[in-house]
């Protein structure tokens, strides 16, 4: 009887410790159930990997396309000027008009990217702008060359929305260091394209420079598939299993996991409405922002040109100048069709642009100090004070020098105007947001030609006293900026 007894007590002992792992066990899947993640979560949560590796490679290389297509103005000039036989202002055309078919589609792309994909828009871009960069080489006429290469500017302004698709994926503290090294990739477009212009000008001519150029544009087209969709875009549209695989892919690259729970978050309100960026909350930011790209586009293409028409014309004041730069290409009916660069005239270019990368840890050490608009103020302002220091007479050294710093500024600028409005406009609004200062930024890049290639011929300073007016009065307006983004997530609704 007692053993029978002691054999009960044991079994009920037993019963109740199997319920109460079970309760455990119901508990804990309650638990996870009711745990929720976001976007923001996932991404901080997976953290710096393999995968980001991959998409700066990758996205990074976009800047190379988009840089050699842009610094293949400077280099052509001099070649289309002798062949057509151009005026400075036709000269100058050209570059206006592949402005007008980037500002023209910057927002067309950007109000794309917010409703139907942003990886749709870059991967179009990037056979749009290739396709028509391909037809600009076959050009039979002037016209016909400013009109294929304005075509060639819209497919550049969707492939520009590569920046807010890289954005999104990485993570805030890293933020800061990925994106302005970016820069690399850019100085290596335009590094590659003056080197084709040194090499293959001269024996074959700018066509074949034009058709070489296409060659990254088309190996990026098939390694884009690597790219996925953005998550937060995902999400935005209502696609939440999409958003999770996404992010379940690059946690297995990362060798990470997901955050536990599921992921829930509310669909974005009027995607792609330019509502959002003229909101209260938002309107003086875009305000301010729009004309900060305006001056951003204004002074780097100013910087580019006018460094080639100085080259070009030999308009410098140099103290030591060779036989080659005594010699003024200017005469008094303006006309000069064939003045072709020399050697040296690549080997400084080449030099300004390693400028664009050489300040990068400056760059970075503002952005994470200082902060985004400090960090625009301060650029932009030192920037005004190197234009007005072209002015001066300088030994052919010194002038390489305030080159390469100067292009260093306006770069650093790019840089972090790009960074700031990625973060500031929430994913529902944020191609639509870079689509819109993109287009403003074109209306600066429109002007520029015409003050450094056509007003330079008339006087240095009064060319280069625009550019330095409007950095020190955008410097002035950034301390207006009422949002500093430094370390804060990225927002989904505004």
């Amino acid at each position: 009887m007692c053993d029978s007894m002691k054999t009960q007590l044991v079994s009920a002992i037993q019963l109740q410790e199997v319920e109460l792992q079970d309760n455990e066990q119901g508990s804990n899947n309650n638990n996870n159930k009711d745990e929720t993640f976001t976007v923001e979560d996932a991404v901080e949560t997976i953290g710096f990997g393999r995968f980001h590796v991959l998409l700066f490679v990758i996205m990074g290389s976009s800047s190379i396309v988009e840089a050699m297509e842009i610094m293949l103005l400077a280099v052509v000039s001099p070649e289309i000027r002798c062949e057509w036989r151009l005026n400075d202002w036709q000269v100058a055309l050209v570059s206006t008009m592949v402005f007008l078919g980037f500002m023209l589609c910057g927002v067309l792309g950007g109000y794309i990217a917010d409703r139907y994909g942003r990886w749709k828009v870059v991967f179009g871009g990037f056979v749009w702008s290739a396709y028509f960069s391909l037809l600009t080489s076959f050009s039979p006429s002037y016209g016909w060359f400013i009109f294929l290469r304005s075509m060639v500017g819209c497919g550049i302004a969707g492939a520009s929305q590569g920046f807010v698709l890289k954005t999104e994926f990485i993570p805030a503290k890293y933020r800061a260091i990925l994106l302005p090294l970016a820069t690399v990739f850019w100085m290596t477009g335009s590094m590659l394209i003056i080197l084709l212009g040194m090499l293959v000008v001269p024996s074959l001519g700018w066509r074949w420079m034009i058709r070489l150029s296409v060659t990254p544009s088309i190996i990026l087209i098939f390694l884009f598939q690597f790219i996925p969709e953005s998550a937060r875009y995902n999400v935005s549209a209502g696609n939440v299993q999409a958003a999770v695989e996404t992010l379940q892919r690059i946690a297995d690259m990362n060798g990470a996991s997901l955050p536990p729970g599921r992921l829930v978050e509310s669909p974005g309100r009027e995607r792609g409405s330019w509502r959002i960026l003229v909101s209260p909350s938002l309107r003086r930011t875009s305000l301010l922002l729009w004309y900060s790209w305006f001056v951003a586009s204004f002074a780097y293409y100013g910087s580019v040109l006018s460094s080639s028409e100085l080259l070009e014309k030999n308009l410098l004041c140099v103290t030591n100048a060779d036989r080659h730069h005594l010699v003024k290409h200017r005469r008094d009916d303006g006309l000069c069709y064939c003045v072709p660069f020399q050697q040296e005239d690549y080997r400084t270019l080449l030099i300004s642009c390693l400028g664009e990368v050489a300040l990068v840890p400056v760059n970075i050490a503002l952005l994470n100090v200082f902060g985004r608009k400090m960090s625009l103020a301060v650029l932009q302002l030192v920037a005004a004070f190197l234009f007005m220091m072209l002015n001066i007479c300088t030994t052919m050294f010194g002038f390489t020098v305030l080159l390469f710093l100067l292009r260093s500024l306006v770069s650093m600028n790019f840089n972090v105007v790009y960074i700031y409005t990625a973060e500031v406009y929430p994913t529902a609004a944020r191609s639509l947001g870079l689509g819109f200062c993109t287009s403003f930024s074109r209306i600066g890049g429109m002007i520029a030609p015409f003050i450094a290639q056509v007003l330079m011929s008339q006087s240095v300073v009064l060319a280069l006293t625009p550019f330095a007016a409007a950095c020190a009065l955008c410097s002035l307006g950034n301390f207006l900026l009422p949002i500093e983004t430094r370390g804060r997530a990225l927002l989904q609704n505004s």
